[in-house]
């Protein structure tokens, strides 16, 4: 038995507006399950709901097989950590630890030593005696988690926690944040807009947009088997290209570059004729040059960015536009014309209409 049950969850507010339309999962124990999507797309809704801070408007939320409705916050054993990091400033790191504990009566020297056994995990040590202005802001959040995994709940639910640090901060707050998932062995669900976070963090993954959940899976699945264009699109940095084209004669054109669908589609390619798809790509997925099984084509480079590792080429072939992210020592000249290659099992190919994958 699953230990999250979420059955056609709805929230609709007082106004008409539907939030969260049917959002349906399973969650098992120990678990990281991530919400990700773009602003508004109902994901902090949803946490909310499963904390208890919001009512659930239609749908059922089982805790341990257990209907979890009507529940309270206190009920439903969840610690939650927020965007903003929520500490008593007049507190000390100990102090604000310890705050959740202390309300509940737990005897001085639990509390002491649970504490202590906290800030080593999260590598607060030398701070338990700081007030929280006297921190960094990766140091803050660290303090906002310990005040949540020291009270040994459930559930763990993090609310764009990572929101407030700088990129470096970022980066290591997230192996952090792993780490402490593994010693705790929490089942957690945390929110985010950044589907670096996402793939970095998850064990699954679950995509919003619009109040609707557009998939579910693990970070492969979700790269290399999207079910959408908007999936296709919001997972991956630089995002997949996305090419719009009518089949004609079992082609479709990207600028001047006839692209043969049978090499993708084989028998299938007579059932899109005359239909509208989207043939789509990683830019990460092409090589300069000619290829063996892959589409090649010609295009314009407008502006290349060195990122180091790699460089993002944009392109033009006529007025198609694309991204290919290159070896930084391939780089080729801004204005010059280039050949690349496309592997036949890297390309996707969506229906134009309803967006959903076809191959």
């Amino acid at each position: 038995m699953s230990y999250l049950t979420l059955k056609n969850i709805n929230k609709i507010y007082p106004n008409g507006y539907h939030a969260v339309h049917n959002f349906c999962m399973d969650i098992d124990k120990g678990e990281f399950i991530v919400f990700v999507g773009p602003s508004g797309c109902g994901k902090s809704t949803t946490l909310r709901m499963i904390a208890g801070l919001e009512d659930i408007s239609n749908g059922e939320f089982l805790i341990d097989g257990k209907r979890a409705n009507e529940w309270g916050p206190r009920e439903r054993q969840i610690a939650m950590v927020f965007q903003s990091y929520a500490l008593y400033p007049q507190m000390t790191v100990f102090d604000n630890i310890a705050f959740g504990l202390t309300l509940q009566g737990v005897d001085e020297e639990i509390i002491e030593e649970k504490v202590k056994n906290t800030a080593r995990i999260l590598g607060l040590t030398d701070y338990l005696d700081r007030l929280p202005r006297a921190l960094s802001g990766g140091q803050r959040q660290r303090v906002a988690i310990g005040r949540a995994i020291i009270r040994k709940v459930g559930v763990f639910l993090m609310d764009e926690p990572l929101s407030n640090l700088d990129a470096k901060q970022r980066v290591t707050m997230r192996s952090e944040i792993a780490q402490i998932h593994r010693e705790t062995g929490a089942t957690t669900i945390y929110v985010t807009h950044d589907q670096t976070e996402a793939m970095t963090l998850a064990d699954r993954i679950v995509v919003m947009k619009d109040g609707y959940v557009q998939q579910i899976g693990t970070p492969y699945d979700l790269y290399f088997k999207p079910v959408n264009v908007f999936v296709a699109g919001f997972i991956g940095e630089p995002p997949m290209n996305f090419i719009r084209g009518v089949v004609r004669g079992g082609n479709i054109s990207f600028g001047g570059n006839v692209l043969e669908l049978e090499k993708k589609l084989g028998s299938r390619t007579g059932d899109y004729e005359g239909k509208e798809i989207i043939f789509a790509f990683r830019p990460e997925a092409v090589t300069l040059g000619g290829a063996e099984d892959a589409y090649q084509a010609e295009a314009l480079v407008e502006l290349t960015e060195m990122l180091g590792d790699s460089v993002n080429v944009y392109i033009t072939a006529q007025e198609e536009k694309a991204i290919l992210k290159v070896d930084p020592h391939d780089t080729p000249e801004i204005d010059s014309s280039i050949t690349f290659s496309i592997p036949y099992k890297d390309v996707y190919l969506f229906d134009g209409e309803t967006e959903n994958v076809i191959l």
